[in-house]
């Protein structure tokens, strides 16, 4: 792997108030898990079977994937599944895709058709009930990918229906609020990678740098040529945030990036609903 600096796993743990959550569905644990970078280079092993186990120890309801399993080349998705279907939860497990995993035009279908085969529902604009009728589980589709299609599915759903969303990139959030969303999962962002006590993120601190340096300059300097391309709302970078009306959560993930993390560890989160 990368000479890189990562930290120790950090399991987060949250409670998510719902509105019209069913009595029975009280106290429902769903374990979120995102962003693998598995390639050989950007996850450890280590680090990989260690989120298992702790995801398993939480003996979830649920289990949630959000996407980038791998990042350039999709072949080692089949080496990570060979981990993956350690996973169990008591409902099931769902996945949507990255942008990564869509970085060749058969990305797609060799990603999902992987997951699949080991009991892994990927979702891309589809909507599951895995606890019943009474709480709604949506997938979107990637936003880069030009998949994220929401209106039709959205527009479908009783108001009253209780639903939580998984997509990959947080910054569907923004269009998302003309919807209810109890709660959005999300990752992406891996936390921004670098945190400065104190200052914050890198990512949010780079635009005013970025505009002093030569165009022809910027592709050549690491960590500042695309980090605005990629993302744009650096303010919602890890944890939980309302978005008008909605709630958004989003998790570090496992894998890194270039240069590396610096007080911003890998994370596993574990939501209770209440």
């Amino acid at each position: 792997m990368y000479p890189l600096l990562t930290g120790k796993l950090k399991v987060e743990r949250l409670t998510v108030t719902i509105a019209n959550l069913p009595p029975l569905l009280n106290g429902i644990r769903i374990v979120q898990m995102s962003d693998f970078h598995y390639d050989g280079l950007r996850l450890s092993k280590q680090l990989l079977k260690e989120a298992i186990a702790v995801t398993n120890a939480a003996k979830p309801d649920l289990i949630v994937l959000t996407g980038d399993y791998v990042t350039h080349d999709p072949k080692p998705i089949t080496q990570l599944t060979t981990y993956l279907k350690e996973l169990s939860s008591q409902s099931g497990i769902y996945a949507v895709l990255g942008n990564h995993d869509h970085y060749y035009h058969h990305s797609q279908t060799i990603v999902t058709e992987a997951l699949n085969q080991i009991g892994i529902q990927v979702l891309c604009n589809q909507v599951v009930y895995p606890f019943g009728s009474e709480l709604a589980l949506i997938g979107l589709g990637d936003l880069k990918s030009k998949q994220f299609q929401p209106q039709p599915l959205m527009n479908t759903l009783d108001e009253t229906l209780p639903r939580i969303i998984l997509s990959h990139n947080p910054d569907t959030a923004e269009i998302l609020k003309q919807w209810r969303v109890d709660l959005q999962l999300s990752g992406h962002t891996h936390g921004g990678q670098i945190v400065l006590p104190k200052i914050g993120v890198v990512p949010s601190l780079l635009p005013p740098i970025r505009r002093r340096i030569p165009k022809f300059l910027r592709p050549w300097v690491p960590y500042i040529s695309n980090c605005q391309s990629v993302y744009k709302n650096w303010n919602w970078v890890s944890g939980l945030y309302q978005v008008g009306d909605n709630y958004l959560y989003i998790n570090r993930g496992l894998g890194t990036y270039l240069p590396g993390r610096w007080n911003c560890p890998p994370e596993v989160t574990v939501i209770t609903l209440k």
